[in-house]
């Protein structure tokens, strides 16, 4: 260990002395009536010596006044250095900073939000690109390109119907704008994966719902195809009154909504009327004599009743 280190660690006595000029620069730097008593001092070198002072403002609670004071060489004149307000071991501080990158989740984005992406990020790789270089089995080679490029344009006369320069729709560029090529980047493999991790796990088939689902969306009738690789293993569920209706599924998860899991029963239908047109039922238009309660020959006992 060298002198330099041994003087650095003991405090210089006019400096660790100085406590009254050290609390008046703090008294002088604070609010009225927020310092503390004297809670020790620190070297922090040669002649140079940190005076610490409690704090006692509201919402600094463990925090100190520190006071650097120092003085010149052969000097008996100590002076301040400087002033500041730090976190002691029992100050209450604010959680380490972290970047808004790393702050953001899913559902933060509202109306009105940018979310900018990295120029590397990995979910995003280069779309279709070289919109002014000639297709692969062009026979104008980059050399032929670089030529043409060098040498003046000659007038061709004639309609421009006869012209056989090739017309800008139907370039590279413009084919591949029309069917929606033309973007800056697309999907990675990795971003791939990592939304396809996401969306299983939330309408996926280890979720409650999909266990006790009586069948997959696979063989479900509300389930909309999505184009692309995903689609392989993905679908949008189209049923309102699923709890996924809207989001993209897997096609192992299933729910209670199922298109064929529980068919609505028929009404029952009135069994229609039996008429038996081979037989005849003879209906006579008067009642005949003998079908009433009274005998249709009178006798005495009869008589004597005074029926008619």
């Amino acid at each position: 260990m060298s002198a330099a280190t041994t003087r650095s660690r003991t405090p210089d006595r006019l400096c660790a002395e100085a406590v009254d000029l050290a609390r008046a620069a703090a008294e002088e730097a604070a609010a009225p009536g927020v310092l503390g008593e004297h809670e020790g001092l620190v070297s922090e070198g040669d002649r140079v010596v940190t005076h610490f002072f409690g704090c006692r403002e509201l919402g600094y609670r463990g925090w100190r006044w520190a006071v650097t004071v120092a003085r010149a060489s052969r000097a008996k004149i100590v002076t301040v250095d400087e002033v500041v307000l730090l976190p002691g071991p029992d100050a209450v501080l604010a959680p380490e900073w972290v970047p808004w990158s790393e702050r953001l989740r899913p559902g933060d984005l509202g109306p009105g939000d940018l979310l900018p992406t990295e120029a590397d990020d990995l979910r995003l790789e280069p779309g279709y690109t070289g919109a002014e270089e000639p297709p692969p089995n062009s026979p104008l080679t980059e050399d032929l390109a670089d030529r043409a490029e060098d040498e003046d344009a000659a007038v061709t006369g004639g309609s421009p119907a006869e012209q056989t320069v090739t017309p800008s729709r139907g370039s590279i560029a413009a084919v591949a704008e029309e069917l929606g090529m033309r973007r800056a980047r697309v999907l990675s493999r990795y971003g791939l994966h990592a939304a396809a991790d996401r969306w299983e796990e939330a309408f996926g088939p280890k979720t409650p719902m999909a266990q006790a689902a009586p069948a997959s969306c696979m063989s479900c009738g509300f389930l909309a195809p999505i184009g692309g690789s995903l689609g392989q293993a993905f679908g949008v569920c189209a049923n309102e009154f699923s709890p996924a209706d809207g989001r993209v599924v897997s096609l192992a998860y299933g729910c209670g909504g199922h298109s064929e899991a529980a068919v609505m029963p028929k009404p029952p239908q009135p069994a229609p009327p039996v008429i038996d047109e081979t037989r005849v039922d003879p209906f006579p238009l008067r009642p005949s004599p003998d079908s009433g309660s009274v005998p249709a020959s009178e006798d005495a006992s009869s008589a004597d009743l005074g029926h008619s």
